[in-house]
């Protein structure tokens, strides 16, 4: 049977019809959804802001996080988060969201340091715990309580959306970033080894570090090289001691040691192209002698290594070793030099990192918000995931508005404080990131 002319047009604008009241329906259900999660936000907000206040009054040190992680693990459980517990104090959630997909990991670090905080906070730290075989001050000194508070905000929001997800979240609480105590194994490198990013396997990982210094609710980021490695070396200078009143005598350990130090300095200035990435070598410890009069047998030297390129920082360490060494046998002493990698080069995958801005954007409330920023020379063990799976590890800042930049306190300092009150960025961005992964260019 043949269609008229009349019937065709009829048809025609019904069909029109159909698929306009379809788009309008996608439109409605899209708008509907995303102030669904605007109201999702605003509800967690608060809840963000009382975790962290929490946690940043009892803060635990690395490997020892036993009351974080319990908190953390119940709540992920209460939100129907699969959990399990590695690493000695981490804690792995898994959300499977209602649609196949990619498998994106979020990570938070869960540890305090051994300071004394010295600030008028309501909620400051009295906590105490062993470090080195002595009994210090804890405290969250470097906003890892920020850190645990806005991922928990993103999963409790993320388990509400659960059928909008395409794919799995990895939630990565993770201890002992600043590293573990003693010979203990510990933070990204025994969360990898147990099976973190394996069970199931992660596409893609990303994380967060607030910053004191960065402007209040901003996002900063970098592609490629984005934080410093981190190796720790100790040089034992050996001499030979005598009596202070006849240095002729002796082979002086500490004026070996003195020019050991100030010929590290010639590495960094004379030897390195510092135009490629730069690189610090600090001494940070020199001990040597009991008395005043006595030329001692031994000096130690303990420092670190920063370096934004992994050739580079190879050729630092036979340098170092190089250096030291020579010193020692022109004035008839011996060195031994000994280096320990504690983190890799933060490397930000470009492609990810691509990928990934116009979510923060979203997060942040717009691109003026989210600001490339150059490569940093504080260290993160985030590093070792991006061995695994690609990686983007970015700030958010945290500075109150009433400061300056210069004004702001420094992390891992007594005083450092931090303004709370747009935690929701942190937590935004995870969500975006996620709700975003499967469908973003």
């Amino acid at each position: 049977m043949k269609m008229t002319t009349t019937n065709k047009n009829k048809h025609m604008k019904k069909t029109i019809f159909s698929c306009l009241m379809i788009i309008t329906t996608i439109a409605g259900y899209a708008q509907t959804s995303a102030a669904n999660l605007e109201q999702l936000f605003k509800e967690e907000t608060p809840k963000i802001i009382s975790w962290r206040r929490y946690f940043h009054e009892n803060p635990e040190l690395g490997n020892r996080e036993f009351n974080t992680c319990k908190k953390i693990d119940a709540s992920l459980k209460d939100w129907g988060i699969t959990t399990r517990i590695v690493a000695k104090t981490g804690v792995v959630g898994v959300l499977k969201g209602g649609k196949p997909g990619p498998v994106i990991a979020l990570r938070a670090d869960i540890d305090g340091l051994p300071v004394e905080e010295r600030n008028d906070l309501a909620f400051r730290s009295k906590a105490k715990g062993e470090y080195q075989g002595n009994t210090v001050s804890v405290m969250h000194a470097c906003g890892h309580d920020t850190h645990i508070s806005m991922l928990l905000g993103a999963a409790e929001v993320l388990s509400k959306v659960k059928n909008d997800i395409q794919g799995t979240v990895v939630f990565l609480f993770q201890p002992a970033e600043e590293g573990p105590p003693g010979d203990e194994e510990g933070g990204a490198p025994l969360m990898i080894k147990e099976g973190a990013l394996d069970n199931p396997k992660v596409d893609a990982v990303y994380g967060i570090h607030i910053s004191s210094s960065g402007d209040l609710g901003k996002i900063y980021y970098k592609p490629e090289s984005f934080m410093a490695s981190s190796d720790w070396f100790t040089i034992k200078v050996k001499g030979k001691q005598s009596h202070g009143a006849s240095p002729w005598k002796s082979v002086d350990p500490i004026v070996v040691g003195a020019e050991i130090v100030q010929a590290l300095q010639t590495i960094v200035s004379r030897q390195t192209d510092i135009i490629k990435a730069p690189v610090v070598i600090t001494v940070g410890k020199f001990h040597s002698g009991v008395r005043a009069n006595i030329i001692p047998e031994e000096a130690h030297l303990e420092g670190t290594i920063r370096t934004l390129d992994d050739q580079m920082q190879k050729d630092i360490h036979q340098r170092i070793k190089q250096t030291a060494t020579k010193i020692a046998e022109a004035s008839g002493a011996s060195a031994e030099v000994n280096i320990d990698t504690k983190t890799l080069v933060t490397y930000n995958d470009p492609k990810l990192v691509a990928k990934s801005v116009a979510s923060l954007q979203k997060a942040a409330g717009g691109a003026a918000n989210v600001l490339p920023i150059s490569w940093q020379t504080g260290a993160e063990d985030f590093s070792f995931y991006g061995k695994k799976a690609p990686a983007f590890f970015f700030n958010v800042g945290a500075r109150s508005p009433q400061l300056t930049a210069a004004q702001s306190t420094s992390h891992h300092a007594p005083e450092f404080m931090l303004d709370d009150s747009r935690l929701d960025v942190g937590m935004r961005a995870f969500c975006h990131l996620v709700l975003d992964f499967a469908n973003a260019k």
